[in-house]
């Protein structure tokens, strides 16, 4: 049996903690697939180097608009997919080789499971046993633990799925040919920027969904607006949900059904679709990776859903555990984890617990058109019965976003005291334009004069956010100007 001062289970967000323990403590990582965790290996880093591809190829096929005159005679597809995977690759292995070669921590490659305390009793056990991997058989034993392992991609129980041959986000980032005909079953983000890539590239897509529109949890006015665009683009059946997937001939079929949603237990549509394709991809949320890590055995409680409860300081329910990033469920976004990395690090090797902060935390989907926001929807401030004012302002109106032939809008959302609620913005460069706001929520006073008051680069695109925010704003109805 090995010990150790601290011992982190998850090589992602979790090694930022991992690598703040520096006065003196062993450290240990457990580690069961590539180093570097979801976002370097299988999310953000790959999808968006990936996306960013298709977005230069969708200028270029835009071109005709601005009267220029560009074509397209070739994409090395299979080199892009290729290029971007050994780029994350190498990155990878750069951190095992860091890793392997630091005299404070030890890496342990492997699946961690916890293992019960003496006479089974949780609030013994601080021993982590490793299986399935190059270390298997070791055990380690620490005074703290931060469990960081993740999520993997949720396969809803869909009749037939066990038996086709279905892709979900981390192999269609490795796809080296574009399918001709994708099938996405969800409407959310990663539905919607794997739907974006392959269909720049080519493909036909139809994107199945449950809910009444794509990008569900975004601002409704956005959501709609977003599923709009898609269906100009693509083949888009939402309020329906797969019932049963077959796989013939080289072809996968996707049965799906009307959905019923809300309390009034109401349908988008009354007809049942059947859709088929070359190539599906399953899309349907992500699943925590508690499971695999017995945690019950350490008296780690979880929610109904499966991820770690926590209080605000990040500790679990069990002595000396804490966990954070996408296990917890509270945001599954890497500035998110990365965020929460800090505030365990503070925690952990700090004088004072302090809670951890989730004011103003912003989204952001890297599909065309992009979308991104902070703070409440309307939609929840209205099931809330909080008073509040809303602004909305088309890109167009600027003259960046004129002569950008831009389509998008932003909107604004504040209290009747001028207090910023949330922004949500669809159209060109929304992450970007989104963080001026995040700034004013959680640095400024937050209000609209933080935004207006500040002098705004003319004829730039954040005149979209200054904009935005100035005039006169709508109540119920009614004009309301601050």
């Amino acid at each position: 049996m090995d010990e150790v001062d601290f011992l982190v289970i998850g090589s992602g967000s979790g090694l930022d903690v991992a690598n703040a323990a520096n006065r003196g403590q062993s450290v240990a990582i457990v580690e069961k697939g590539t180093l570097g965790g979801t976002c370097l290996n299988r999310g953000c880093i790959p999808s968006k180097q990936l996306l960013y591809h298709a977005d230069v190829l969708e200028t270029i096929e835009r071109a005709g608009e601005f009267n220029i005159e560009a074509e397209v005679t070739d994409v090395a597809f299979a080199d892009i997919v290729r290029e971007v995977n050994e780029d994350v690759s190498e990155d990878s292995d750069a951190i095992r080789r860091g890793l392997r070669s630091s005299s404070q921590h030890t890496l342990y490659e492997g699946e961690g499971r916890f293992v019960a305390g003496e006479g089974g009793d949780p609030s013994g056990s601080r021993t982590v046993e490793i299986v399935d991997g190059a270390d298997e058989g070791a055990r380690v034993r620490a005074e703290t633990i931060l469990v960081a392992a993740g999520t993997r991609p949720s396969i809803p129980p869909i009749e037939g799925i066990d038996d086709v041959d279905y892709l979900t986000s981390t192999e269609a980032l490795q796809l080296e040919t574009p399918p001709d005909h994708l099938v996405v079953v969800g409407g959310g983000y990663i539905a919607a920027e794997l739907g974006h890539f392959f269909g720049t590239f080519g493909s036909d897509v139809t994107i199945v969904g449950r809910r009444p529109n794509l990008l569900p949890t975004a601002d409704g006015e956005v959501a709609e607006a977003f599923t709009e665009r898609y269906a100009e683009r693509f083949t888009v059946h939402t309020g329906h949900a797969a019932t049963a997937v077959s796989e013939s001939d080289g072809s996968v079929t996707v049965e799906a059904k009307p959905y019923e949603y809300g309390e009034d237990g109401g349908v988008v549509d009354e007809e049942a679709v059947t859709v088929t394709g070359d190539a599906l991809l399953v899309a349907a949320g992500r699943t925590p990776n508690t499971d695999l890590l017995n945690v019950e055995a350490a008296g780690v409680d979880t929610d109904d859903r499966g991820f770690v409860e926590t209080d605000e300081y990040l500790r679990t329910t069990a002595e000396g555990v804490w966990a954070l990033g996408d296990i917890v469920g509270e945001y599954l976004l890497k500035h998110s984890a990365n965020h929460e990395a800090q505030a365990v690090a503070r925690n952990l090797f700090g004088e004072e617990l302090s809670p951890v902060d989730y004011t103003a935390m912003p989204f952001a989907v890297f599909a065309s058109p992009e979308v991104a926001g902070v703070g409440a929807t309307e939609g929840e401030l209205r099931t809330a019965g909080t008073e509040y004012a809303t602004r909305t302002y088309e890109y167009d109106r600027t003259a960046r976003g004129s002569a950008m032939h831009a389509d998008g809008f932003l909107k604004a959302i504040i209290d009747l005291d001028g207090t910023i609620l949330g922004c949500h913005i669809i159209g060109p460069e929304a992450s970007d334009l989104i963080q001026e706001v995040v700034v004013a929520m959680k640095a400024g006073s937050g209000t609209v004069q933080d935004i207006r008051e500040s002098v705004h680069i003319h004829p730039a695109l954040s005149e979209v956010v200054q904009r935005g925010f100035s005039g006169q704003f709508t109540r119920g109805g009614h004009e309301h100007s601050h």
